[in-house]
């Protein structure tokens, strides 16, 4: 089957089965390595991708589900960490193993694509079921409204 969408606003197409997750064709497939495999059951966040603005679980969508969609992995926020949440997570230094960043900052861009002023609920909220082994979610909290309040005046 041919599945036609678009990947980071460039048209993309995959030959894979229906059924294979989106994860491995942006991973195997079309060579997008940012987003990272985690658990494989959508419990993690590690795979945390765009889907029309909506952040989603790679590794449980079927390329079926996809078909002329657009998608946004973290490829797409700035390829030069120039993007106001990649500056204040490198300014609180939030990775420490880095594993979990991807999904994490991918979590935070669709929140903050929709919510430029996020209360503590709201942040709790749109970053639930991102998993970081390292602990840094006061760091990833405090990254989160330093790069709203740079949205904000931007």
């Amino acid at each position: 089957m041919t599945i036609k969408f678009t990947l980071n606003g460039k048209p993309a197409t995959s030959h894979a089965e229906d059924d294979t997750p989106l994860l491995w064709v942006i991973r195997d497939e079309l060579g997008f390595t940012g987003t990272k495999f985690g658990c494989g059951a959508g419990l993690c966040g590690a795979c945390t991708v765009h889907l029309e603005g909506q952040a989603v679980r790679s590794c449980q969508l079927p390329l079926s589900a996809i078909a002329d969609k657009r998608i946004r992995t973290i490829e797409s926020l700035s390829k030069d960490n120039s993007h106001p949440l990649q500056k204040a997570w490198i300014e609180h230094d939030v990775p420490q193993c880095g594993y979990c960043q991807s999904g994490q900052l991918m979590s935070a861009a669709a929140l903050l694509a929709t919510n430029k002023s996020p209360t503590d609920a709201d942040i709790d909220a749109a970053m639930s079921g991102n998993i970081c082994r390292c602990g840094t979610y006061a760091r990833i909290k405090a990254a989160i409204k330093d790069a709203a309040a740079a949205m904000r005046t931007a």
